[in-house]
C-alpha cells in the first residue's frame, strides 16, 4: 500500500512510511430543531464530508524495513511540502493503494512532533476532509427566462388583430355588404380590392358561402 498526494501541478508527494491504521469518518448532519410546547426534534441535514486522519512519521534517514522507496524526502522538506498544500487552500487528489480511497481533499491539519532520542525524525498526525464543489442551480433563473420569453411573445400575439369576415348569404352586393358592416355603401370597392381572388374580375357575381375579409 502507498499514500499519494498530487496538488494541481502534478506533484506527486509519496508518504514514506505506511501508518499503522487509516482512520474513514463517514456522517449524517442532524439539525435540531426546537418546537414551542412539543420539545425538539432531529432532522436529517444530508451527508456531511468524509474526514480521513492517519499517523506516521518522516525518517531521517531509510530503512527498508519499513520504507516505502529508498528516495525518502527530507524531513524538513517533507513537512514544508504539506504545509504549502494546507496553505494553497485548493484541493489534493489523495490516492491511497490497495483501497478505493482515490478523492479530492483538502489538508484540514497536520501536527508536527519532535520525539527525544529520535533526532531528525518528525513525525505526524494528518487529516483531511473530501472536497466538494459548489453547485449553483440556475434552473430558476432559466425558467425565469423561459417565462417572460413565452409572456413576451403571447403579448406581442395578443396585439395583433385578426380580420373581421363575412359571409355572403343569398341576395347580397357588396354595396349591401359595405351599407351593413361599414356604414357606407360606398365601401363596396374596398371590400373588393381585399377579396378580388375569392370573388374574381367582375365585382357584381359574389356567391354565397363566399367568405370575404372586411377592411379595418
Amino acid at each position: 500500500m502507498e499514500i499519494h498526494l498530487i496538488d494541481s501541478a502534478g506533484n506527486n508527494f509519496l508518504f514514506p512510511v505506511n501508518p499503522e491504521e487509516i482512520k474513514i469518518t463517514r456522517s449524517r448532519g442532524i439539525e435540531t430543531v426546537n418546537i414551542l410546547s412539543l420539545g425538539e426534534f432531529d432532522f436529517p441535514s444530508g451527508e456531511r464530508v468524509k474526514e480521513i486522519t492517519f499517523s506516521s512519521f518522516f525518517p531521517l534517514e531509510y530503512d527498508p524495513g519499513f520504507c516505502n522507496s529508498p528516495d525518502i524526502p527530507d524531513p524538513i522538506d517533507a513537512m514544508q511540502m504539506l504545509t504549502k498544500m494546507t496553505a494553497s487552500k485548493q484541493p489534493v487528489r489523495l490516492i491511497i493503494t490497495d483501497t478505493p480511497v482515490n478523492v479530492l481533499v483538502l489538508i484540514s491539519a497536520h501536527d508536527t512532533t519532535y520525539k527525544g532520542g529520535e533526532p531528525g525524525d518528525i513525525y505526524f498526525d494528518f487529516t483531511a476532509r473530501t472536497w466538494r464543489q459548489m453547485k449553483v442551480h440556475t434552473k430558476l433563473a432559466a425558467t425565469s427566462k423561459t417565462t417572460a420569453a413565452k409572456k413576451s411573445t403571447t403579448s406581442r400575439t395578443d396585439t395583433k388583430k385578426t380580420p373581421k369576415t363575412y359571409t355572403v348569404k343569398s341576395g347580397d352586393s357588396l354595396s349591401k355588404i359595405a351599407k351593413m358592416e361599414l356604414g357606407s355603401s360606398a365601401k363596396w370597392q374596398a371590400i373588393y380590392n381585399l377579396n378580388k381572388k375569392t370573388i374574381g374580375k367582375d365585382p357584381n357575381k359574389i356567391k354565397p358561402g363566399q367568405k370575404l375579409v372586411m377592411p379595418t
